[in-house]
């Protein structure tokens, strides 16, 4: 943040002669080792805040305004880890002669007025509410990833990110919001996804109570189907009828999102930093703020923010609880009063120190991967996801619910035993077979060599933060413990896609995923696909070696009779739908036979995860069950629609 005075003021100022007094701080952070002593707090709360590992520099601190205090409490911690930088020298200007000092404060005065050249323009903008809401609707958690990253960028546009997640979130609350961000995937044939849903149908129904916001959609989609970004379209439409301003044009992205959300995010995030408090649009300072969040005044003039200090948030925890001497199982709830950039190891160490030293998880580094735990749902490693990000409000205030990886058997509480996926692993024989291959001399030596788009792409599909939250992402999985899992699929299938492996091994390993425990126990990706960038890789991937594994089989066997029966009806009709499946695969005796199973049962009565309402289209009402409850939709589509078939019908058509 910047105060309102001029910059070039509080670093030179007219005292007899023109001197650098030793107060003009332009810079401060905390290095490393911090012990948490309080000392500099005590001296100056305005600028220190201390937690339970570290101390943090208050957001938003003017380090100028309080150069004489961040001085005597840099010189009163006890291991010097307050840095600091004063303007225009390293060393104290008393060792230099009068006229040197003159002709150094003059240039380091004419350096700044030029890098703070819009700072100057922008520092009444950036007094008073700097907060930008980004809401997120998401099925697989690309638009939740991309609003986390938004928010972390919120600084460098001298505003402060708040991310909601859409479930349970109060549409009243919206109104006092003047800055609103959406990142909004599609879901299926055009629905909105799980989370946005209430929300969505709240605003519909809101009538115009965001006349003082300003807002802008990011639209997530698939360009393969025919309601392509269609839940950020109608979001960037309720937003408008709810009176709210549209201050950047809505992206429509594909699944290649990357580079068109950077892009749409840079320009909707400075022209949203130009509305001031009063929620006014001031386009004048546009080019200011641009230049401001390059980088070119901010280090000048705002200091290095070491961390976040969000305020204090109301949430009630409630913990899985087990005791394996008595096998009892059940949960406590804590109401706790926490800060907001608390992370969920935090909560926890908070809970054990103070509440019950009986409390059990798997403690470590914040992305340790062995501490993965579920929040709300969501597998997570606790360490990286803050509470204002995971905390959920339906009415009842906060509420935080943390259970134990369901892959796994539990220990104790949150504890689970890896053995068992440590024991998988072992027994794919994880070690890598190299092959002859081509080389080149270097340093003397013989080297192999690989082009750097398939090293890199090998490297990304395995570099994840946890394969034990990868391994629990599967339903297949806790029913299984046979099936070697998501994980170590991933890691086999990319094994075998490295050019370096031996011919053998390679066989081997397709030999592997074509055993009953390999690729074919899985048998629902959405589960997997919902785990972020790492579950959209991952799935890819099981695809690809499923693919695989059946074609090394010739087709045989149950699942490959099934994809034959199904490629042979596209290719006699050209289309393709759901119920194709359904129908070929049980036909009139599998559906008589399943009757009694619930195959059908569930697909009627919808007892499936999907989320689709009990009636899904006319056609139900005139020939039932079509269109009801889980039952797929009876109209036919073409086959390029669907590329996840397409990939099956290519591999099938050069066999039959």
């Amino acid at each position: 943040m910047f105060n309102n005075r001029n910059p070039v003021d509080s670093l030179v100022q007219p005292v007899g002669l023109w001197v650098i007094p030793m107060s003009a701080v332009t810079k401060v952070w905390i290095d490393e080792g911090c012990i948490t002593c309080d000392a500099c707090e005590n001296i100056v709360p305005e600028v220190f805040q201390v937690e339970d590992e570290t101390c943090v520099i208050v957001d938003g601190v003017n380090p100028s305004e309080w150069g004489d205090d961040i001085i005597e409490a840099a010189e009163g911690c006890p291991v010097d880890v307050i840095m600091y930088e004063v303007a225009g020298a390293d060393e104290e200007p008393a060792e230099e002669s009068p006229a040197e000092v003159i002709e150094e404060a003059v240039a380091v005065a004419e350096e700044v007025s030029t890098a703070s050249a819009g700072a100057g323009v922008l520092a009444e903008l950036m007094s008073g509410d700097r907060d930008v809401h980004i809401f997120f609707g998401s099925q697989s958690g690309n638009a939740e990833s991309l609003s986390a990253k938004w928010a972390k960028k919120a600084s460098d546009y001298g505003l402060v990110g708040h991310v909601h997640d859409m479930d349970g979130f109060d549409i009243a609350t919206m109104s006092g919001m003047k800055r609103v961000l959406i990142a909004c995937s599609t879901w299926g044939e055009g629905d909105m996804p799980d989370n946005a849903e209430a929300l969505y149908a709240a605003a519909k129904g809101a009538g115009k109570i965001l006349s003082n916001t300003h807002f802008s959609v990011c639209a997530l989609g698939d360009s393969s189907y025919e309601f392509f970004c269609e839940s950020g379209k109608e979001w960037d439409q309720v937003m408008e009828e709810m009176g709210a301003s549209r201050i950047h044009e809505r992206v429509d992205c594909d699944v290649d999102y990357d580079a068109p959300s950077e892009a749409w995010m840079s320009i909707a995030m400075s022209k949203i930093a130009c509305v001031d408090d009063s929620g006014t649009f001031q386009e004048d300072l546009l080019e200011a703020m641009i230049s401001h969040a390059s980088g070119d005044s901010s280090a000048a003039v705002a200091g290095d923010v070491a961390s976040v200090a969000e305020p204090e948030i109301q949430v009630t925890a409630t913990i899985f609880r087990y005791d394996s001497m008595t096998g009892e199982t059940g949960a406590d709830a804590w109401a706790c009063s926490l800060p907001g950039h608390y992370s969920v190891l935090q909560l926890l160490r908070t809970l054990k120190s103070t509440q019950d030293g009986s409390l059990t998880f798997r403690d470590g580094a914040n992305n340790d991967p062995t501490t993965g735990v579920c929040v709300n749902g969501r597998l997570v490693l606790p360490g990286m996801v803050r509470l204002s990000d995971i905390a959920r409000d339906k009415g009842n205030g906060a509420q935080i619910r943390i259970e134990p990886l369901a892959a796994f058997d539990v220990i104790r509480d949150l504890a689970v035993d890896l053995s068992s996926y440590d024991k998988l692993r072992m027994s794919t024989k994880p070690w890598f077979v190299g092959g002859e291959r081509e080389g080149s001399y270097a340093s003397g030596v013989v080297m192999g060599t690989m082009d750097p788009v398939v090293a890199t792409e090998l490297h990304s599909s395995t570099n994840f933060e946890s394969h034990y939250i990868l391994h629990a992402s599967s339903d297949a999985v806790p029913h299984n413990q046979s099936y070697i899992g998501p994980a170590l699929v991933n890691h086999l299938w990319n094994r075998s896609c490295d050019p370096r492996i031996s011919d053998k091994s390679r066989t081997a390993i397709i030999e592997s995923l074509s055993d009953v425990n390999g690729v074919k126990a899985e048998t629902d990706m959405a589960s997997i696909r919902r785990q972020g960038t790492m579950g959209l890789a991952v799935s890819k991937s099981i695809l690809q070696a499923k693919k695989a594994a059946l074609a090394h089989d010739g087709y045989n066997g149950r699942h490959g009779k099934h994809v034959w029966w199904y490629t042979w009806s596209i290719k006699s009709s050209g289309k393709v739908n759901e119920t194709t499946l359904y129908r070929t695969v049980l036909g009139p005796m599998g559906l008589a036979s399943n009757a009694l199973s619930g195959v059908s049962a569930r697909m009627i009565f919808g007892f499936t995860r999907t989320g689709r309402p009990m009636i899904n289209e006319l056609l139900a009402l005139v020939a039932p069950p079509a269109g009801i409850g889980k039952m797929p939709k009876q109209f036919n589509s073409k086959v390029e629609n669907h590329h996840e078939v397409v990939s099956i019908f290519n591999e099938m058509d050069g066999r039959f």
